[in-house]
């Protein structure tokens, strides 16, 4: 099957399988976030093993970090620490903890990019996650100046079965090694923006 008609059918079959989520309490979300800010609080905080740096949370779509919340709850994602975190969670919990961290900081798009594109950027990432990293909608995450060594790990999860997408399977079946890193390395180099920076910065210190 040619790889256009691939990507339109994984991309029909994500939008179909969207959830419209209500809307959470994010000043409820943010009580419930301090045992978050442990680990995705502290910039550069790193996993212990495998040894990755946390991602950043703040201006996610709080679609994906509901989604990404369940699954690990459901063990679809495989990290026992946030298999046990979100199994605590009820789906408000989770819903308040999204409209949080993603009320704290807004990433939006731009058509301004640093750097060039990886050909496998265009040919498989650029449909859901935009040529500088910002989901088109909720269901996919922004990548946008995310840690480079965290993308790489996430693509390789899905590569592995270790996360379980019928889209993200698809998409990385093909990536080599050298695919995954440029790809990550792509997409963590897109600038978030001033503002974005300065309210990150400002969310820490207060913590």
């Amino acid at each position: 099957m040619p790889l256009l008609c691939r990507i339109a059918i994984a991309v029909a079959v994500a939008l179909g399988c969207t959830t419209a989520f209500a809307d959470g309490n994010a000043a409820r979300g943010k009580i419930l976030s301090y045992t978050c800010l442990g680990c995705h609080g502290i910039e550069d905080y790193r996993n212990a093993y495998p040894n990755y740096t946390v991602p950043r949370l703040g201006g996610q779509h709080a679609d994906y970090i509901i989604a990404a919340l369940k699954e690990y709850r459901a063990g679809t994602r495989t990290h026992p620490t946030m298999h046990v975190q979100a199994s605590t969670l009820s789906d408000q919990d989770m819903q308040d903890i999204a409209a949080y961290f993603s009320s704290e900081t807004h990433i939006q798009p731009t058509t301004q990019t640093r750097g060039t594109p990886p050909t496998k950027v265009a040919q498989l990432c650029e449909s859901c996650h935009g040529k500088d990293g910002v989901g088109i909608s909720g269901a996919y995450p922004t990548l946008k100046d995310q840690h480079a060594d965290y993308l790489e790990q996430a693509l390789r999860e899905y590569k592995d079965g270790e996360r379980k997408s019928p889209v993200m399977s698809t998409f990385v079946a093909g990536l080599t090694d050298q695919d995954i890193a440029a790809v990550a390395a792509y997409y963590s180099a897109q600038s978030p923006g001033l503002k974005t920076l300065y309210r990150r910065l400002t969310i820490l210190s207060a913590k």
